[in-house]
């Protein structure tokens, strides 16, 4: 089946600490359509990053890279990671967002995660930055491209779209794109997969498509920056409250180190971030 297909075999998140439950409770927290995973920080009304697992991980796996959860936690953020759904017949869990797939609908989950989790534990559901990591990125940017609205930010890390490209998206976003030069598994350019019946999409490509649904002036980045290891880019001259810039590290498939302090830097500088 098409789903076995999928490329981002594995999270590369690896961690020390014990498995995060519901907050306090051991198991994870349960509404009608799924599972997640949150930590609290010291804050009442914290704002919010639901990280997206790779194919075939898990909530519980992304809870376990302690370099990036810890650093959201001590800047005051709760942090989510709900499950993908189960697949018949397969070990794993992912994301259903390949134009044309029948499944859970993922919008209608991740925002029914945030009301519970906001119900629960009081966080703020006005300041949410839906993230994730290779099919969890793939799920960020079908997500941020169908419904713009329904979270405050988006910054996907190595994943883009799938050929063909979308046509559009219906507006304009706030979107922090992080990917790897050396990126094998989703690469720059995209791959084909199943003999060339499936094929991940161009990242520069989705780019431009982002930049005509926040309705930028030019395609030509108007800043430049560096971060540590990251170069970074952007473009200002869109529509207004939009914001987009991308971000390229020299390694490979991995949500790279540092990158938590400097998704929230660029979060917390947005008008109401």
């Amino acid at each position: 089946m098409i789903r076995a297909l999928w490329l981002a075999a594995g999270l590369g998140l690896a961690g020390q600490a014990a498995q995060a439950g519901c907050a306090d409770a051991p198991e994870p927290c349960e509404i009608e359509t799924g599972i997640y995973h949150i930590e609290l920080p010291q804050a009442e009304n914290p704002p919010l990053v639901v990280f997206l697992h790779g194919y075939g991980s898990s909530g519980a796996n992304v809870m376990k890279n302690r370099g990036m959860v810890d650093r959201l936690l001590a800047r005051g953020y709760a942090v989510m990671a709900p499950a993908g759904a189960e697949r018949v017949g397969r070990r794993g869990r992912s994301w259903n967002f390949y134009p044309g797939w029948e499944g859970r609908d993922e919008t209608a989950f991740l925002t029914a995660v945030v009301s519970d989790a906001a119900a629960r534990f009081g966080v703020d559901d006005d300041r949410v930055v839906l993230s994730g990591f290779s099919a969890g990125g793939f799920m960020v940017n079908y997500l941020a491209c169908d419904a713009p609205d329904t979270f405050s930010a988006y910054a996907p890390v190595s994943g883009g779209f799938w050929r063909p490209h979308p046509v559009s998206c219906e507006g304009p976003v706030r979107m922090f794109h992080t990917h790897g030069w050396t990126d094998n598994v989703v690469p720059l350019e995209g791959r084909q997969l199943g003999g060339g019946r499936f094929i991940q999409g161009d990242i520069f490509a989705g780019l431009e498509i982002w930049r005509a649904a926040n309705e930028c002036l030019d395609n030509r980045p108007d800043g430049f920056s560096k971060t540590d290891q990251f170069m970074r880019r952007k473009w200002t001259r869109c529509a207004e409250g939009s914001a987009l810039e991308f971000a390229l590290f020299p390694g490979g498939h991995m949500v790279p180190k540092g990158w938590a302090d400097m998704m929230l830097d660029w979060y917390e500088g947005l008008p109401g971030g």
